[in-house]
């Protein structure tokens, strides 16, 4: 089982439940200093050094990390990055690394595991996308076009390679309590506690299910605002921000 971006946050979580369970873990990170503190913590994962926006250093790593655990036969694409992208003061670059990471860096995740999957007419592919993929909200421009993104190559995927052996996942889920939204201003009452959401995704992993969107009253409503008319949904977006940022 092979997880990006383990080194902190919802990887290093999702980490800690699969070989509690005992599952083989491989972990790869672009930060040595994430790596070295997982390995510390749960010396049975075997890591990499890689950044997820590179592919062929991505080919690498995955040839490395197979060799030492065989096949992988489950693939979380987790790695992200986030950065406020507002429209009032629009950077392109902000835009851009998140689509390399977020997107692309996915894109380069399946690549490097999809040949020997396809080969053995099994696997499991997971990525971890976001109920930002949902709609567009204010200051998450790059975020949420590069969430969306994912949810639409792994349709691609899903519909392809299902008929071939090959089971695909999708996870959306909302605000957790990571450091990389440790400084974000949403109120803490809105996020979920990171340990609670990697077991709901492993769980989800375990029964191999297409699609997972939670919590259930968050993903509810991000649906009903994808269903609206623009002018009301976008009325209902910049309340729901405004409520999730008041101090």
């Amino acid at each position: 089982m092979l997880i990006t971006g383990a080194g902190s946050g919802l990887g290093r979580a999702l980490a800690q439940v699969l070989t509690a369970a005992g599952a083989k873990v491989a972990g790869i990170d672009c930060r040595p200093d994430g790596l070295h503190e997982l390995a510390a913590e749960l010396p049975q994962v075997v890591v990499a050094l890689a950044d997820v926006a590179d592919a062929s250093a991505m080919r690498q790593a995955v040839g490395q990390l197979q060799d030492r655990l065989g096949p992988v036969d489950v693939l979380i694409a987790n790695a992200g990055i986030g950065r406020e992208n507002s429209a009032t003061n629009f950077r392109p670059e902000d835009f851009e690394a998140q689509v390399r990471v977020n997107l692309i860096g996915v894109a380069n995740t399946l690549a490097a595991v999809l040949p020997g999957m396809l080969h053995r007419r099994r696997g499991h592919l997971v990525a971890i996308s976001s109920l930002a993929s949902y709609r567009g909200f204010p200051r998450m421009a790059g975020y949420c076009a590069s969430k969306a993104g994912v949810n639409a190559l792994m349709d691609v995927m899903r519909v392809e390679l299902e008929p071939l052996g090959i089971h695909v996942t999708t996870i959306c889920p909302g605000w957790i309590r990571t450091p990389m939204t440790a400084h974000i201003g949403i109120h803490p009452s809105y996020m979920m506690d990171v340990a609670a959401a990697a077991q709901r995704i492993v769980r989800t992993i375990e029964q191999r299910r297409a699609f997972d969107a939670f919590p259930g009253r968050s993903a509810r409503r991000a649906g009903l605002l994808r269903l609206l008319p623009c002018r009301l949904s976008d009325w209902l977006t910049r309340r729901a921000v405004e409520r999730m940022t008041r101090p």
